[in-house]
């Protein structure tokens, strides 16, 4: 199978740099893949576990939530807000974050501003928890 050259640049600083075999991520309008030659593209990303075939074709997955897709002459750049390889996932501390979310949405006297930060809380900590049990 052919490659491409893929870039993962977090707000925590460069995340991956090399040649894959295919990107499978989320993205606001649904799931893509991108292989090699994929036309020129742009996305915002949503939430899920995102998947990226090495080039010796090894398969690594990934806690991707939010941010920028773009495939421009065949380089795919990944600029998510958070990306979290998931054997590198504190489980402890995503559980401990889903309960707190949770906890916090059984408030009645919640306002609607704070139910919507807290329900988006728990589906990141849903989203990290699903992608350290792929692996």
């Amino acid at each position: 199978m052919s490659s491409y050259q893929l870039d993962i640049v977090s707000m925590d600083g460069p995340e991956f740099s090399g040649n894959v075999q295919k990107l499978l991520l989320r993205t606001i309008d649904g799931d893509v893949e991108i292989l090699a030659r994929h036309m020129n593209y742009c996305t915002a990303i949503g939430m899920g576990t995102a998947h990226v075939v090495m080039e010796d074709g090894t398969e690594r997955s990934a806690a991707c939530i939010g941010g920028m897709l773009s495939v421009m002459n065949g380089i795919c750049r990944v600029l998510p807000t958070t990306w979290e390889w998931s054997d590198e996932i504190d489980l402890d501390r995503a559980h401990s974050a889903k309960e707190r979310a949770e906890k916090a949405l059984l408030d009645e006297k919640l306002d609607a501003e704070a139910r919507v930060r807290a329900q988006a809380k728990l589906y990141r900590a849903l989203v990290r928890i699903g992608s350290a049990n792929r692996d």
